[in-house]
């Protein structure tokens, strides 16, 4: 939900999957997708009383659902792998604000997350029935991933516009905190966009009916807990989890791509870069697709 991801609607549908297929990979954050809907209409959901409501800001009001998915390196054994990440899913429902000052040049987002870590994901079961229609490896994994947890996750994002060079570039900062049972931590960082570009920090009508650019987003993450390594907070019966001793703290990001709007249609591939999660990691990578289109 950054802003070189806007849709300057209050009414749109968009879909998003990852997959580290794109890499030339099968391994650690594996793949997940996301259905998102914004609508004036769910001004109405209660947990919108939870979320940050600037003054002089422009709303829009959203729910998605969520899902993730990450392996071991060797998907086939059905041995546990003492010295690789654990297999883990995790599905969600979210609510969400996003909250534009067009003076300020901010932009706030606040989110909701509601769901289950475990074998009720479903993961294995996706990844397998994916896995025969392919004709590839059968994972044989699952059976020892991340046991059943509940997933309450409260996610702030904010945005600030740095400098805009006319409709050709733009530099943003952003600060990012989450705070639940699957995820902990912050992450502070910088985005830029280069291409033909519309300012996604207004509600003017867009200046070019055709957009075409690109964008780079590098991070730094500071960690304090991560529930598809080292287990649910409420259910400590996984049998192989990640230790506390052995989480990296502080990891770097970079996720860049090309997006193409047209009018209602929206069209973005994305890549992303991080290093490693736990002291006997490994550097990972994964790319992405996002459709969507104006209701």
């Amino acid at each position: 939900m950054a802003s070189f991801k806007d849709i300057k609607s209050t009414n749109y549908f968009r879909f998003h999957y990852d997959n580290d297929y794109f890499t030339s990979t099968d391994k650690e954050y594996t793949q997940g997708y996301n259905f998102e809907l914004t609508s004036p209409k769910l001004i109405k959901n209660p947990l919108n009383y939870f979320f940050i409501k600037p003054k002089s800001s422009e709303f829009k009001y959203g729910i998605s659902i969520e899902h993730i998915g990450f392996t071991a390196d060797h998907i086939a054994s059905e041995q546990i792998q003492y010295d690789d990440r654990p297999f883990a899913a995790a599905i969600m429902l979210k609510s969400f604000l996003i909250a534009t000052d067009p003076i300020k040049k901010t932009r706030i987002v606040s989110s909701f997350n509601l769901g289950i870590i475990g074998p009720g994901a479903f993961g294995g079961d996706m990844q397998t029935a994916i896995h025969e229609a392919t004709g590839n490896t059968i994972p044989k994994g699952w059976y020892n991933q991340i046991k059943n947890d509940v997933v309450l996750n409260y996610e702030l994002t904010y945005e600030k516009q740095l400098l805009r060079f006319h409709d050709f570039f733009t530099l943003q900062s952003t600060v990012t905190a989450r705070l639940g049972t699957l995820f902990t931590n912050a992450s502070v960082g910088l985005n830029a966009t280069l291409g033909l570009i519309n300012s996604p920090f207004t509600s003017v009508n867009d200046k070019n009916k055709f957009q075409l650019y690109l964008y780079t987003q590098p991070l730094l993450n500071a960690i304090g807990y991560d529930a598809t390594l080292q287990g649910g907070l409420l259910n400590r019966e996984s049998v192989y989890m990640i230790s506390s001793n052995d989480m990296e703290r502080f990891t770097l990001q970079n996720n860049y791509g090309i997006v193409v709007q047209y009018r209602w249609f929206y069209a973005e591939y994305s890549r992303t870069l991080l290093t490693r999660e736990f002291s006997y990691g490994d550097v990972h990578k994964w790319g992405g697709i996002r459709l969507g289109f104006k209701i």
